[in-house]
């Protein structure tokens, strides 16, 4: 869209591009999970420039620390979305951790207890790794709790650069 300002001066201002389908993991193990999940979901749908809001059915699984499982800790509750969207990624990311915020989010320890945690898995076919944002998501192919419910939704789900979602999958449950 072009603007004209005072004395004739231009400014064409960006415009998004085509819409993109996204995958954004959400997990909760704090709380209500139910109800945290579905304000998160709903938030997503509410989103500027995104739309097609498409949630897995959510599975409990048990807490994941840097050192491996956790049966001690309380168990989280996950899904995936995809979502269709015109954001840029790194804004996109900055509104999930505005979403992880207004849902109580506290950033004390790597891999903590959380009331919600909201990770972008996929952008498209994009590929980013700079300090802020990683997409795919690095630890994506080792997730059963995003693998499964995300073939859910998408039995033919790719991660760019690593292969068939499915692929992926029997190949944690072949390494056990």
């Amino acid at each position: 869209m072009n603007r004209r300002l005072a004395q004739g001066i231009q400014v064409t201002e960006p415009q998004p591009g085509p819409a993109v389908p996204a995958i954004v993991a959400l997990g909760s193990n704090l709380g209500d999970r139910v109800a945290l999940l579905n304000a998160a979901i709903a938030d997503l749908g509410r989103l500027p420039l995104t739309s097609g809001v498409h949630v897995a059915t959510p599975i409990e699984t048990v807490a994941v620390r840097p050192d491996g499982p956790d049966a001690d800790a309380p168990a989280y509750l996950n899904t995936v979305a995809l979502i269709s969207t015109r954001l840029a990624p790194s804004i996109l990311l900055s509104y999930l951790h505005a979403i992880e915020d207004r849902h109580g989010r506290e950033r004390r320890e790597r891999w903590g207890d959380r009331t919600l945690d909201l990770d972008l898995i996929v952008y498209g076919d994009l590929r980013v790794d700079t300090p802020r944002l990683t997409v795919p998501h690095p630890r994506a192919a080792e997730r059963p709790f995003v693998l499964d419910p995300w073939l859910q939704l998408d039995p033919d789900a790719v991660i760019p650069g690593l292969g068939r979602v499915d692929a992926l999958r029997a190949q944690l449950e072949q390494d056990r």
